[in-house]
């Protein structure tokens, strides 16, 4: 999702500065777009990625904060401490660690957006995965506040809820929750797809053209939205 959103920023005009753990994932960007190794969990690590990307842009006008771990599939009474742990870091903590550092930059934009990666897990339970429910839930609440929040400074706070988007995680996903429940993949991926009302899954191009909409001075009224992009999803199962 990441990738292709910064390339869909870049392809509509704007600069673009990203991080990732991965530092393969990253030399294989587009070289018009800043990088940096970073890992949104450590607040040093966080330190750093807003000190370069801020000196490369010279100002920030939207922060998407998409980075995120599907964290592990079990029980809860299975699920380790450290796993629990690893997950909420990075996908709830991790956006509060880039949105506290972001706001200063973005009360000076005449355009500001922050845009947090949810779930359709942030508004339906989800057996076997809690660790990861619990975050997005998080997500919401984090973004709807920072709406309200910073609405007065002229800064929009959007959260996306994408559905199952199209993979290598999402089969990952399936695979684990096949597993789990001692299932053909087929036959959960079937389960998953029949909850859905267009009985498709979300591409990462989908997301990515909504993100920079919302964005765009054309959103400059949507704040404060949990926005679902998932075909209908009806429940998680």
């Amino acid at each position: 999702i990441g990738r292709t959103v910064a390339d869909t920023f870049l392809r509509e005009g704007a600069k673009v500065f990203v991080c990732d753990v991965d530092e393969q994932a990253l030399a294989t960007l587009d070289p018009a777009i800043g990088r940096i190794v970073a890992d949104v969990a450590d607040r040093d690590s966080v330190a750093g990625l807003f000190k370069a990307a801020l000196a490369q842009l010279g100002g920030l006008d939207t922060l998407v904060n998409n980075a995120g771990i599907a964290g592990p599939t079990g029980r809860v009474e299975e699920i380790t401490p450290e796993d629990w742990d690893r997950c909420l870091q990075v996908n709830i903590t991790g956006q509060y660690n880039c949105a506290r550092l972001a706001v200063p930059a973005l009360k000076e934009s005449g355009n500001a957006s922050i845009i947090n990666l949810a779930s359709a897990a942030g508004k339906f339970g989800f057996a076997l995965r809690s660790p990861y429910a619990a975050s997005k839930w998080a997500v919401v609440g984090f973004t709807k506040s920072l709406a309200i929040e910073l609405g007065e400074f002229g800064i929009r706070a959007n959260a996306i809820l994408p559905g199952m988007v199209d993979g290598p995680r999402i089969r990952r996903v399936v695979e684990a929750k096949a597993a789990a429940r001692g299932v053909p993949f087929e036959a959960q991926e079937r389960d998953m797809l029949s909850h859905v009302s267009l009985g498709c899954m979300v591409t990462h191009q989908q997301l990515a053209d909504f993100m920079c909409f919302i964005a765009s001075p054309l959103g400059r009224t949507i704040s404060g939205q949990a926005l679902s992009v998932d075909g209908d999803t009806r429940m998680l199962s």
